[in-house]
């Protein structure tokens, strides 16, 4: 096994953020049953104490970074009080982008936006504003906004936001992503 491989499970687990299939992490990482036993062995003895906030889960031949279980009152707090504040910017600007590009994936969201997106995307989550879909095909899920969230707005479809077919398109976002790349370099 190669010496990076914890590094890049641990990696991998936390930007999924969801549980991944022990079948799949060991095809990922080009590794045979003997070697994912001991990575996953490796990061239990890592995390699993009662004095880490982050834990390794697994259930059903399937792995996934999560909290500790021990820390779980104060995070319902700050979730439960995060979400009956108001949206960030940040928030919106992501709901946004959401909205007019869905589904989309978190890392074409982070693209757009150039940040990390993992905190506001969880919020928006808890929320109920957006949801998202996973399928076997794809590793990453797709977010898109819920139908509380176009109900909220007093639309039909989201199609009826200003500008969603000018916004929609691949070609307006290419250009847009591409002014981004060039004003960069300056």
């Amino acid at each position: 096994m190669k010496q990076d491989t914890l590094s890049i499970t641990e990696s991998l687990l936390l930007a999924l953020g969801k549980p991944l299939a022990f079948k799949e992490l060991a095809s990922l990482l080009s590794i045979n049953n003997d070697e994912l036993n001991s990575l996953i062995k490796q990061l239990k003895e890592k995390y699993n104490k009662p004095d880490s906030g982050i834990q390794v889960a697994i259930n059903n031949k399937k792995i996934q970074l999560t909290t500790n279980a021990g820390n779980a009152k104060i995070l319902r707090e700050y979730f439960k009080e995060e979400a009956r504040g108001e949206l960030t910017s940040p928030s919106l600007e992501t709901l946004t982008i959401i909205a007019y590009r869905q589904p989309i994936t978190k890392e074409e969201l982070e693209q757009i936006r150039g940040v990390n997106c993992s905190l506001i995307l969880r919020n928006l989550l808890i929320r109920g504003l957006v949801e998202f879909q996973e399928t076997k095909a794809d590793l990453a899920p797709t977010y898109s906004v819920t139908m509380d969230f176009v109900c909220h707005l007093g639309i039909n479809s989201v199609e009826e936001l200003p500008d969603y077919q000018k916004l929609n398109s691949d070609e307006n976002l290419q250009k847009l992503l591409q002014d981004n790349i060039e004003s960069e370099k300056l």
